[in-house]
């Protein structure tokens, strides 16, 4: 489903991602690990496009990401055909972004509404059976200044679904909450990777990345040092920087 390729980014002089390469299935459950600044975050805005990338390429269900190929040259899509690659794409992020004079309805509806011209009575349909799908449909006209931050995430979450995305991103979504809400945002990303949904987790979460995941991979100064299933990368990794950073973590 998700085709990563010798992917560089460079901020200035600083290379954020030196040629990784990932491949993920559809239907599976990629966790990446690694400590601050090695690179997790910017290689999913690169998957994308919320980052240009430097060389490589990236591909979302056969189809190439922010360029097309003629003649064995690439070019860069314009802006529209981006915006349509990015609606089968969907992403949660470290802080929830949802618009704070929408209720949690509204701010599910909106992106089918607005983006894909879904009629208002059935992305109101659509959005009320995904609040319940994330365990909020008595929260659906509630704001975001009165739900809890792991209500917020949970909306969040449904949101992105509501797009009816191919695969979701996950930067680090439980990062922000007080620990006693962040069972209640990994329970919903259990049950979507239960449900089938290819997805790319960027998390400090060991246990779910144990649970949920089908592969593992612990990313290092913008490199892939080790990768491989979830139980065996964290139960006996190979390599002394792997093993240093989970000494720290677990």
């Amino acid at each position: 489903m998700v085709k990563i390729e010798s992917v560089r980014k460079r901020f200035g002089r600083l290379e954020v991602l030196r040629g990784v390469s990932l491949d993920v299935a559809p239907g599976g459950v990629v966790c990446v690990v690694g400590p601050s600044g090695s690179g997790k975050s910017t290689l999913l805005r690169c998957v994308n496009r919320l980052e240009t990338i430097d060389s490589g390429r990236v591909w979302v269900d056969g189809e190439l990401i922010g360029f097309s190929e003629k003649a064995g040259k690439l070019h860069h899509l314009r802006p529209e055909e981006l915006c349509g690659q990015r609606q089968e794409i969907g992403m949660v992020f470290q802080r929830f972004h949802l618009f704070p004079h929408m209720t949690a309805l509204e701010n599910v509806m909106e992106g089918p509404r607005t983006v894909k011209g879904v009629a208002r009575q059935e992305s109101r349909r659509q959005a009320l059976a995904l609040l319940d799908r994330v365990g909020l449909a008595d929260r659906a006209g509630h704001y975001p200044s009165q739900l809890s931050g792991g209500q917020q995430q949970r909306v969040a979450i449904a949101r992105s679904l509501a797009m009816n995305p191919k695969v979701m991103l996950f930067d680090e979504p439980t990062s922000a909450l007080d620990p006693e809400l962040v069972q209640e945002v990994l329970q919903v990303m259990r049950d979507l990777a239960a449900s089938g949904m290819t997805m790319i987790v960027v998390t400090h979460e060991m246990g779910f990345a144990r649970e949920a995941g089908d592969h593992l991979v612990f990313i290092d100064d913008g490199v892939i040092v080790e990768e491989g299933p979830p139980r065996e990368v964290l139960s006996n990794p190979r390599h002394d920087r792997t093993r240093a950073f989970l000494g720290q973590v677990l």
